[in-house]
């Protein structure tokens, strides 16, 4: 019985983040799209990852939109069974207004991440490819995200 494409995606989150990245499991994110094009992420807005003002923190911010973005690159890689890396090189932010209530994060490159990653195999090179994150509250963009994903093959 195959599970279900968020289901099998939350298994995958949730083991990657509890053995190799304790912080990201810290902030609880939670996938509500799954599919090979697009990802839907969602950090609730909780004491954890409030700030002074009320709003939600920057780096919960940030962590979701890598969580985003990584979650079919991560995907591919498992699938490969751990020989490709990936991990964002780089990353530009625009914040556009405070976010105020639980973020979900969207990203739909999916298929420039999957060609970076298949490249990569093919070639045994490093390939990089930019990855787009939207972060909004109920609908209206509180963050936009460009980062830089990197897919090498290991040895």
């Amino acid at each position: 019985m195959r599970l279900p494409s968020t289901v099998r995606a939350n298994l995958l989150l949730k083991t990657i983040t509890t053995l190799r990245i304790p912080l990201i499991a810290f902030l609880a994110p939670r996938v509500t799209q799954y599919d090979d094009e697009r990802v839907v992420l969602r950090i609730r807005l909780c004491r954890r990852t409030r700030n002074h003002v009320g709003s939600m923190y920057v780096g919960a911010l940030c962590t979701g939109a890598d969580c985003a973005g990584g979650m079919l690159a991560m995907d591919l890689a498992w699938q490969h069974r751990g020989r490709v890396k990936v991990l964002f090189k780089d990353m530009k932010a625009e914040f556009l207004r405070r976010a105020d209530g639980h973020v979900d994060f969207t990203c739909e490159d999916g298929r420039k991440i999957r060609a970076a990653v298949e490249a990569a195999v093919r070639s045994g090179e490093r390939h990089e490819t930019p990855v787009n994150v939207l972060a909004s509250v109920q609908g209206t963009p509180v963050a936009r995200f460009e980062m830089l994903l990197s897919a090498r093959v290991t040895a």
